[in-house]
């Protein structure tokens, strides 16, 4: 029998969310610090974005979220901006196109440090309530706001570190965090983006975290297994910076870091259509 104390409730949930973020926002500004002034100009991985541009971002959604006023600024219509969102999120990059990195670091270490003052002193206990701030008019619940952010920051992390060569952090709570929330969309991208007929199953296996299994419903939906099947239609492995390129539509994996395992053309649909967030 589970004792009801065994289950988190949603302020516990939410307040260990809440840790993975402060704990995403310190290594961001740590490898911040580390870019040197030249390399602030650096191409990502996300187009029309360099170094600046990714830390500007990140500045602009905290700062809002710290109960700063929503900003505006005339961001034009930039080839590499789709969508209402991505004319947003350009606003806070538009704003801080002239700001020294160091300035954008310490404004956000500035702005983090005021929401981690606010949600210390009233945390959120209801993970299907809506916050009274965020950003854009977005229609998430705490569950989703507080799922997202550490995700959106340690992604952006990453980001920094492929554009200056500076690999690292793949073993934070963060990233941990992140690829086990990322993985969990692989049941979407089998069933629904690369159209696998139903009865597929289908396992993705990303180094140091647990294998997570699917099959495509009659419904033509990826339902969860909660065990892996021991033949099932397809199964990828890779390293976690492969997956996280991919599903984060960032760019292809080296080569040979993805192994498909039983059906090799949907595998490689799968793999074209993984990407989950941009």
């Amino acid at each position: 029998m589970n004792d009801a104390r065994d289950t988190p409730t949603d302020q516990d949930r939410l307040a260990g969310y809440i840790d993975v973020w402060v704990s995403a926002i310190d290594d961001f500004c740590s490898v911040l610090d580390r870019v040197p002034a030249e390399q602030a100009t650096a191409p990502t991985d996300l187009a029309g974005w360099d170094v600046r541009a990714v830390a500007a971002h990140t500045a602009h959604l905290e700062s809002i979220l710290a109960g700063n006023p929503e900003e505006t600024a005339d961001v034009g219509e930039p080839a590499h901006v789709t969508g209402f969102m991505g004319l947003y999120t350009e606003i806070g990059v538009v704003n801080r196109r002239e700001t020294p990195l160091t300035e954008i670091t310490a404004e956000i270490r500035d702005v983090t440090a005021t929401r981690r003052s606010i949600l210390r002193a009233d945390p959120p206990s209801d993970g299907s309530a809506r916050p009274d701030t965020i950003f854009g008019g977005v229609p998430w619940t705490w569950e989703v706001l507080l799922r997202n952010r550490p995700l959106d920051v340690w992604m952006h992390e990453q980001d920094v570190r492929r554009a200056v060569g500076m690999p690292g952090g793949l073993d934070s709570v963060a990233a941990q965090h992140t690829t086990d929330y990322l993985t969990e969309s692989f049941g979407f991208v089998v069933a629904k983006k690369a159209g696998a007929p139903a009865g597929t199953t289908a396992v993705l296996a990303v180094e140091g975290s647990a294998p997570i299994a699917f099959a495509v419903n009659d419904a033509g939906r990826g339902e969860r297994l909660h065990d892996v099947p021991d033949q099932p239609t397809l199964t990828l492995r890779c390293d976690r910076e492969s997956f996280i390129v991919l599903a984060g539509g960032r760019r292809a994996p080296a080569p040979g870091a993805v192994t498909i395992e039983g059906d090799q053309s949907l595998g490689q649909q799968v793999l074209d259509a993984m990407a989950t967030t941009p």
